[in-house]
Parts: C-alpha cells; structure tokens; sequence
C-alpha cells in the first residue's frame, strides 16, 4: 500500500464524514452519504489491503457521526462486511467495472447491503425505534438513489482527476 493511495483513501473518508455529518435524518436514520465515498475508494483503488482499512475506517466513522441511537457498534460491524461485499462484486464484474452505469448500480447494490446489515445488526443489539420496514423505506430506499446519482457524477470526474495526474491504480488502468 502506497502513500499516495493513503491519501487518497483519506480524502475520501474526510469527504464521506463531512456528508455523512451534514446529511439531515429522517425517522431517526439518515441515508449514508459516507458509503458513496468508501465505494469510490474501492473503485479507485481496487486492492484488498485498501478495501479492508477502508471499510473499518469508514465504519470508525460513521460511528462517531451517527445521528442513530446505539448506532455505532451496528456501523463498525456493517461498514467492513459492506466494503469486502462491494469489492467481490467489483472483481465479479470484470468486464463492466469501468462503466459509470455499472460503477452506479454497484453503489446501489452495496447501500442495500450495508442498510440491511446495519438495521439487522441494530435490531440485534441495541433495537430499532420504529419498525424494520419503516427504517428501510425513509433511509436505505433514498441513500440508494442518492449514492448512485452521486456515483454517476463524482465518478467519471475521480476518474478524470486519475488519467491527467497519472495515479496508477487498477481500475483506471484497465479501461
């Protein structure tokens, strides 16, 4: 793992926590601008040491800025098992992973992911504030539209960033 990746995964991690902060809740769960950023990450910089601090970091994260009650073991147990599931869709994905659709649905596919751990898990452990179904409909549902919208437009601009400053990562180099 390089430094320069360091950086990066730190940018975007300070980036994810400033959304994540900022992004208003709704029935006490907020919709996770802060996953946009940890798949970008692993779009980027598409490596398992990376994908494996990004994933706990970000669930760090998130922790310290949850607006959820008891919401911070749930967030450092789903943001991991998140990230290592995104990543094996990615790598499953080979041929379509450059494409910015494809990169969206992913994000899509990994905010259902990570909504349905992290509710299972506060269930589990601390207890929801109002039912599974209501939780998932006012905070999963919009953070999937969101983080692929948010994916189609930051994506091909990191992607851009990447090819002129020539970072040599495994995703911009394949396409």
């Amino acid at each position: 793992m390089n430094t320069k990746n360091l950086v990066i995964l730190s940018l975007l991690a300070g980036i994810g926590v400033v959304l994540h902060t900022i992004t208003p809740s709704f029935f006490g769960i907020k919709p996770d601008m802060m996953l946009a950023m940890m798949f970008l990450g692993i779009v980027l910089i598409p490596e398992i040491k990376s994908v494996l601090l990004l994933g706990i970091v970000t669930g760090v994260l998130s922790g310290l800025t949850t607006g959820f009650p008891g919401g911070q073991i749930p967030n450092m147990i789903d943001k991991p098992i998140t990230a290592l599931v995104f990543f094996g869709l990615f790598l499953a994905l080979k041929k379509f992973r450059s494409n910015v659709i494809s990169v969206a649905v992913l994000s899509a596919v990994g905010t259902l992911v990570s909504g349905t751990v992290f509710l299972t898990a506060a269930y589990l452990i601390v207890g929801l504030p109002a039912a599974f179904t209501v939780l998932f409909a006012a905070g999963v549902l919009p953070a999937m539209a969101i983080n692929a919208v948010v994916m189609v437009v930051v994506y091909p601009i990191a992607q851009s960033i990447f090819k002129r400053t020539r970072i040599s990562t495994a995703s911009v180099i394949e396409k």
